[in-house]
């Protein structure tokens, strides 16, 4: 039997600092799925669709990834799919403590479905997609922030 693992978030837009946590999480389980949900709290930059297409571009050639776009509880859609584990990656304590808020709510909802938090690698720490964004606005290199070989679309 596989083993499943969610790694839920806005990946607007999916960064190396992504893409060290996803390839680490494939370590510990044979599929994860990368899942973009809607955070009521932002306004996307990107959409959808092109979230979608970065992080295929991000991942092309690694086994064990599926794509998908959801809206409401983490915790919904991985009872949806039988997926017992949520994957998430902090870069600092500022980080961890949200994610372990957040966990710690998941687990009141759903005692069964566990959370798994990654710190990241420390060269991918001062990553964030909202750097990666703000260098968008003004026409910056992104190249130090994104996976090899993405091409991000024009703003």
């Amino acid at each position: 039997m596989a083993t499943l693992a969610l790694f839920p978030g806005s990946f607007d837009p999916f960064t190396a600092g992504h893409l060290n946590i996803l390839g680490r999480a494939l370590t510990m389980f044979d599929e994860v799925v990368v899942a973009i949900g809607v955070n009521q709290d932002k306004t996307g930059f990107f959409s959808t669709e092109q979230k979608i297409d970065i992080i295929r571009q991000a991942t092309k050639g690694l086994k064990g990834i599926r794509v998908i776009n959801y809206d409401g509880l983490t915790v919904d859609i991985c009872r949806q799919l039988g997926i017992k584990h949520i994957v998430r990656g902090v870069r600092n304590m500022l980080d961890f403590e949200n994610e372990r808020s957040i966990a710690d709510a998941n687990r009141r909802l759903a005692p069964e479905i566990e959370t798994i938090i990654i710190p990241t690698a420390q060269e991918f720490a001062h990553i964030s997609s909202s750097a990666v964004r703000d260098l968008l606005r003004h026409n910056g290199d992104t190249s130090l922030f994104m996976p090899k070989g993405v091409k991000l679309p024009k703003v």
